[in-house]
């Protein structure tokens, strides 16, 4: 009798030590599998958004090397660092936001009680500007041209305006 029960209890002990056995390296397959699974995802997704941040930027004064050439030609006695110029040219743009009757700009007349400001800009080019304004209620965008003059100062002017409708 002390021999059976020893038996089964053997017996016992190696089916559960196959059974874990077999559990633990199925799971350890499916992990394995789950986390290439993920990985492939997370590559493909950073695929992805790297190349619409690129397409997004194409029209960018940051990645136009003949935009960015205007400013830095082979012949020029005084050039001008591109990641320099951006700030600079935006600063300036947004410093016209303190005056009174709102940015001039903008395009747009004030409406209400306040004035309308640029809120984000975007250079595109060596020439043009897209720029975001608002006067809090109303919200537009508007095209602008710039020039760096040779005294270092930049000058602006309004090519188009939109107003979108409340």
């Amino acid at each position: 009798m002390k021999k059976s029960l020893l038996l089964y209890l053997f017996i016992l002990v190696l089916l559960l030590n196959v059974f874990t056995y077999k559990y633990l390296s199925s799971e350890l397959t499916f992990e394995k599998s789950r986390s290439e699974n993920t990985t492939k995802r997370l590559k493909d997704s950073l695929v992805s958004s790297t190349q619409k941040l690129a397409d997004a930027n194409y029209f960018s004064l940051e990645k136009n090397e003949n935009a960015q050439n205007y400013f830095n030609p082979d012949n020029a006695k005084k050039t001008i660092q591109i990641e320099k110029l951006i700030p600079f040219v935006t600063e300036k743009l947004m410093d016209l936001n303190a005056n009174p009757k709102g940015n001039p700009y903008t395009g747009q007349d004030q409406i209400g009680a306040n004035k309308f400001i640029i809120n984000k800009v975007k250079i595109l080019n060596h020439r043009w500007i897209i720029a975001d304004f608002s006067d809090g209620e109303y919200w537009g965008e508007v095209l602008l041209k710039y020039f760096v003059n040779e005294d270092e100062t930049v000058s602006f002017e309004t090519i188009q305006s939109f107003i979108y409708q409340k």
